[in-house]
């Protein structure tokens, strides 16, 4: 599927992005080419798959949620924020 300009244009609408003018073409070519890709997933036979399909055997492999008592971790994040008081982010004040 080729797109047009004017499928580019309530793309650009809908994401409220400006694509500069050199750049259209190309933007429309690999758009072209996704959906491309895409209308090819259509040629594949689902029929025969349960709607809970997974290649995976026995499911999404979960890891054990156990959190993290390293007390140097809140420290380490602080040291990389622009400016930081008492274990708290300072930010300017939006409301006046």
């Amino acid at each position: 599927m080729k797109l047009q300009e004017d499928i580019l244009e309530k793309l650009e609408t809908l994401s409220h992005l400006r694509i500069a003018d050199e750049k259209r073409e190309e933007v429309l070519a690999q758009l072209s080419e996704i959906l491309a890709y895409v209308e090819n997933l259509n040629e594949l036979d689902t029929s025969h798959l349960d709607s809970y399909f997974s290649t995976l055997q026995g499911g999404t492999p979960m890891r054990e949620d156990t959190p993290s008592n390293d007390p140097e971790i809140p420290a380490i994040i602080l040291e990389h924020a622009p400016d930081a008081a008492d274990d708290f982010f300072i930010v300017p004040a939006i409301i006046e």
